[in-house]
Formats: C-alpha cells, structure tokens, sequence
C-alpha cells in the first residue's frame, strides 16, 4: 500500500473469476479496450464494491493468477508512482 503527497492510499485489490469458452483462449480476450469503455468498467466497479468517494483503476487486461501481483504493482506504481529509494 503507498500514500501519495495528498494523503491518498493505494489499496491493491484484485477481482477473481474465470471464464468458460470452447474458443482458444487467445480468441476469447479482447486485444483492446476504448477508454471509454475502461473508464465505464471502473464507475461499475467502484459503484458496486465501494463506498461513496473511492476511486478504482483496474489494469485493462486478463492475467493468469500467477502473474496478478505483478500486474498490481504495476498499476499501483503506475497511479501511486514509483517509490523512491
């Protein structure tokens, strides 16, 4: 977890789930998504998991479990910035 000069925290989380397809997998995940659309996902979520005032950035992609925590700190480096040494 980091704190920006705001006082803001970054509270990795993560959301699990699987999905079934009789596709391969690599034609089953969309290769891009709008920012519109990004942005629309992360109101739904943050609606509908949160309370009132946080905010949520989600990475925009499918990973396997084994690469989920680094796929959150990335993201949390990314929104946070890096951490200085």
């Amino acid at each position: 977890m980091q704190e920006n000069q705001e006082g803001y925290y970054a509270v990795p989380f993560s959301i699990v789930g699987l999905f079934l397809t009789n596709k391969d997998v690599e034609q089953s995940i969309r290769e891009e998504i709008s920012p519109e659309e990004l942005e629309k996902l992360q109101e739904i979520v943050s609606k509908m998991l949160f309370t009132s005032g946080v905010n949520v950035a989600l990475y925009p992609g499918v990973v396997p479990p084994d690469q989920a925590v680094e796929a959150v700190n990335e993201l949390e480096d990314l929104i946070m910035g890096e951490e200085e040494e």
